[in-house]
């Protein structure tokens, strides 16, 4: 009988792979692949440190910068326009008062009046648990988006005239998002603690935050891992109307 290595291999033989032999080049395959895309997406950069994240952050704070004054800017023109408007107004005493009654409506238009600030923040570092219940995972100890969305539904379920986020006014198309932990709203960036401020029955305005589903749970987060909950009453506060632009992005008005 001659050796396998004497043994010439016709043109009918057929090769035998082992499944070891057939999953060890399935792997070197598979990392092959891994290392290409690794790199394609890398572009020559270390994708294991926080320097693109870092980049990104500085991008959002500069564009909330340049969006703060864009927003003093509209501001500035909008009251040059109204008070050109209102030295050429030619209409009645009717027509002024249905147009007040829809800028108030609108949320373009100064409120003033009693209310209350509701101040939600994340929890101190290194929280820990309150006796009888468990550890906390990351996304106990923050303030998240449908927490604000709770205390803004509240307010307005409350009777609130007018409501505003950090330093700017609401309206119907102000949408109240987060993105990690950071607030973004009309274009602008915000860190917690977050204030609500509401024009309105202090009472009703009150009684709709205590009798909120969604605001009930967030307080066993602030039993339970010290989430910061903190309401103030005013006597008298005022809010700015909104500034900004009104114009549809995406909807547009049924003709």
């Amino acid at each position: 009988m001659s050796n396998s290595a004497d043994t010439p291999a016709g043109p009918g033989r057929t090769t035998r792979w082992r499944p070891v032999r057939v999953l060890t080049l399935a792997v070197f395959a598979l990392a092959g692949l891994i290392f290409v895309t690794s790199f394609n997406t890398a572009k020559g950069t270390n994708i294991r440190t926080d320097a693109s994240l870092l980049r990104l952050s500085d991008l959002i704070e500069e564009r909330s910068h340049k969006n703060a004054g864009l927003d003093e800017s509209t501001s500035a023109l909008r009251s040059e326009v109204d008070g050109l408007a209102a030295r050429d107004d030619g209409s009645t005493r009717a027509e002024d008062a249905k147009l007040d009654a829809l800028e108030a409506t609108a949320g373009t238009k100064e409120v003033s009046g009693s209310g209350l600030t509701v101040t939600l923040d994340d929890a101190p570092p290194n929280a820990q648990a309150a006796p009888g219940y468990p550890e906390p995972q990351a996304n106990d100890l923050v303030i998240h988006q449908q927490d604000l969305q709770a205390v803004v539904n509240a307010l307005w379920q409350g009777g609130a005239e007018g409501i505003r986020v950090m330093d700017q006014r609401l309206i119907s198309t102000s949408a109240v998002r987060c993105v990690g932990n950071t607030l973004i709203l009309q274009g602008r960036v915000y860190s917690p603690p977050y204030k609500i401020t509401a024009v309105g029955d202090r009472g009703k305005l009150s009684r709709a935050l205590n009798d909120s589903p969604a605001i009930q749970n967030y307080q066993l987060y602030v039993k339970a891992y010290g989430l910061g909950w903190k309401v103030d009453d005013h006597k008298a506060v005022t809010l700015p109307g909104y500034s900004g632009t009104v114009d549809l992005h995406y909807a547009k008005p049924v003709s």
